[in-house]
């Protein structure tokens, strides 16, 4: 049986007539890691922020045959679709365990949530082992590491069972160590879910991405290989071919020169 695949067509959000994203087709199937690349205001996480319900928006969202669009963040997350933010949003004065417990919806009472457990559920015992934190798993969330949190984050939407998960930069502010434990993790969980990750990491997109989305203003510039995404003509002349002044375009222009440059460094 193949596998389900999120589906978006023409999807499109405004703010007071202002279009965030306009009009955006996506196809992204299981095993994939896509990225999401772009300058500040190209639309990345006000897609993500539509997928999971957190804005309004129009169009269509399908992973497999579920609509996503038009339902509420609760609704959407039942349907197995989960998100990460830019800042883990975990309860930094609980246990990793606690908070993998209160993920997965564990019927305890809160008291016995704070208290010594006997035995750790199957599927929180496998999501510590997936992100690596099960000899942390009595530590508070908060002194974890900034990657462990992400992790911590990421292990939450694994006891959930998601089977689409929309990563917010999730290597912003990582080592160098923690960026490549983070490019296996993401590899392995990908392997059977729907994986989108919004980066503005050049060097951790190239070397992990399966494909990538470059959007502009709104709307899809270029998809495809990151190498095809490179030698794309249309990426090269809107971010290369015009003279920059302001502060935003001279972050678009560093950031896509940061792109090109594999290839320069490839073909030399």
């Amino acid at each position: 049986m193949q596998p389900d695949y999120l589906e978006v067509r023409g999807l499109t959000v405004s703010f007071d007539g202002f279009k965030a994203v306009d009009g955006v087709d996506l196809t992204v199937f299981q095993s994939d890691l896509r990225f999401l690349i772009g300058p500040n205001g190209a639309g990345k996480t006000t897609i993500i922020d539509a997928l999971t319900g957190l804005v309004s928006a129009t169009g269509s969202a399908h992973y497999g045959k579920v609509e996503l669009v038009g339902r509420k963040s609760h609704q959407i997350a039942r349907l197995g679709v989960g998100r990460t933010f830019q800042t883990a949003s975990v309860f930094t004065e609980l246990t990793v365990l606690q908070n993998l417990d209160i993920a997965s919806g564990a019927k305890r009472s809160p008291l016995a949530l704070l208290g010594v457990r006997r035995g750790i559920p199957d599927i929180v015992q496998q999501a510590l082992e997936t992100v690596a934190l099960t000899e942390s798993l009595r530590k508070p969330a908060g002194v974890l590491s900034h990657g462990q949190k992400q992790w911590l984050e990421i292990g939450m939407l694994l006891v959930q069972d998601a089977k689409v998960m929309l990563l917010d930069e999730p290597v912003a502010g990582m080592s160098a160590d923690e960026r490549d434990a983070t490019g296996e993790l993401l590899k392995r969980i990908g392997a059977d879910r729907t994986v989108i990750i919004v980066e503005h990491d050049m060097d951790f997109m190239r070397k992990w991405a399966d494909s990538v989305t470059v959007l502009h203003q709104g709307k899809v510039l270029s998809e495809g290989s990151v190498t095809q995404v490179q030698a794309d003509a249309k990426v090269q002349e809107v971010y290369l071919g015009r003279s920059h002044s302001t502060g935003e375009a001279a972050e678009v222009e560093a950031e896509v020169l940061s792109l090109l440059t594999e290839e320069v460094k490839t073909d030399a």
